[in-house]
C-alpha cells in the first residue's frame, strides 16, 4: 500500500484530535484561538520581564524561562494538528514522528523539573529571605535552568531512540493527534511489559519527585507565612504560591495520568482529552496566572504602556 509516492512504511498516520463534522469545525477554530493567545501571551511575558529592569530577579528570570518552554511545548503538537487537519492528509513521516516525540519528551520534561525550581525559589524567597541573595544567584539560576534541559533531553533521548528502534508492524495508525509514546506503544508487534517499567521510573523521577518537592516546598511555606504578624505579607505570599500550586498541580496531574498508568489501562479518547490540559491548556493559563495575579507585573505593563503613551503624546505635539 502507498501514500502519493511512499511506502506507507516511511509514514504513520495521525487520527487527529478533530474529525471533518461541523461541531469539530467549531473546536478546531477554538484550538486556533487558544493557540495564538498562548503565544502571545508568552511571548509578551518575555519581552516584559527582559525590557523591565524592576523584574531582573531570579524568580522572573525563570519564569521568563517558563514562558519559553511553554512556546516551544505548545508550538511542538498544534501546528501539526492544524496542518493535517486543513489539508486532509494526516500523514507524518518516521522522522518527523522521532523528532516530535523528541522534543516533546524534551520539553515537557524541562517544564516539569522547572516548576519544581520555581518553587525552591519561592521556599528560600520566604522562609530564608536573609539567604536569598546567595542561594538564588545569578550563577545558581542558570545552573537549574541547564540541569533542566540536559537531563531532560537525555531522558528523552533515550526513550525516542529505544522505542523507534521497535518493529511497528501491527498498524501505522497513531490514535492521537502527536506523537507520543503511550500512542506509539500499541503499534508494536512484541511485549512491551518491560519498558513500560521504565516509563513508569521516568515518570516518577521526572513528574512526581518534583511534584513532591513543590508540595513539600509550600507546606512549609504556608507554615511561615501564617506565623507573619503582617497581612500584606501574608497575601502576598499566599497569592504568588497559590499561582504556582494552580500551575503545577494541573501540569502534573494530567501528565502523571498518562505517563504513570499501565498501557492495559490506557483509553485513546481519554488521552487526547488529557493531553490537551498539559499540551495546550497549560501553556495557555501559564502567562495569564502569573500575570494577572502578580502585581508587580501588573505595574510593568502600566509603566510600559505609559512609556508607550508618552513617546505617541511627545510625537503627536510635535507634529502640531
Amino acid at each position: 500500500m502507498k501514500i502519493g509516492n511512499q511506502s506507507i512504511e516511511t509514514y504513520f498516520i495521525l487520527f487527529g484530535l478533530f474529525q471533518y463534522g461541523q461541531m469539530d469545525a467549531f473546536l478546531f477554530v477554538a484550538i486556533v484561538i487558544l493557540f495564538s493567545v498562548a503565544l502571545m501571551g508568552n511571548i509578551i511575558l518575555i519581552l516584559l520581564i527582559r525590557l523591565d529592569t524592576r523584574l531582573h530577579t531570579p524568580m522572573y528570570f525563570l519564569l521568563s524561562q517558563l514562558s519559553f518552554i511553554d512556546m516551544i511545548y505548545i508550538s511542538t503538537t498544534v501546528p501539526k494538528m492544524m496542518t493535517n487537519f486543513l489539508s486532509n492528509n494526516k500523514t507524518i513521516t518516521v522522522l518527523g514522528c522521532e523528532i516530535q516525540t523528541f522534543v516533546f519528551l524534551a520539553i515537557g520534561g524541562t517544564e516539569a523539573l522547572l516548576l519544581g525550581f520555581m518553587s525552591y525559589d519561592r521556599y528560600v524567597a520566604i522562609c530564608h529571605p536573609l539567604h536569598y541573595p546567595v542561594l538564588m544567584s545569578k550563577k545558581i539560576c542558570w545552573f537549574m535552568v541547564t540541569c533542566t534541559w540536559l537531563s531532560s533531553s537525555i531522558n528523552a533521548l533515550v526513550h525516542t531512540l529505544y522505542v523507534f528502534q521497535l518493529p511497528f508492524c501491527r498498524s501505522r495508525i497513531i490514535n492521537h493527534f502527536f506523537c507520543e509514546i503511550p500512542s506509539l506503544l500499541p503499534l508494536v508487534c512484541q511485549d512491551t511489559s518491560q519498558y513500560e517499567y521504565t516509563v513508569l521510573l521516568s515518570g516518577l523521577i521526572i513528574l512526581l519527585l518534583p511534584f513532591m518537592a513543590i508540595l513539600a516546598s509550600y507546606a512549609r511555606v504556608l507554615t511561615v507565612v501564617f506565623q507573619m504578624s503582617s497581612g500584606k505579607g501574608q497575601t502576598k505570599a499566599v497569592s504568588t504560591c497559590s499561582s504556582h500550586l494552580i500551575v503545577a498541580s494541573l501540569f502534573y496531574m494530567t501528565t502523571l495520568y498518562t505517563y504513570t498508568r499501565p498501557h492495559s489501562l490506557h483509553s485513546p479518547e481519554q488521552d487526547k482529552a488529557v493531553a490537551v490540559f498539559y499540551t495546550i491548556i497549560t501553556p495557555l493559563l501559564n502567562p495569564f496566572i502569573y500575570s494577572l495575579r502578580n502585581k508587580e507585573v501588573i505595574r510593568a505593563i502600566r509603566r510600559m504602556l505609559g512609556g508607550y503613551n508618552t513617546i505617541i503624546n511627545y510625537d503627536y505635539h510635535a507634529l502640531y
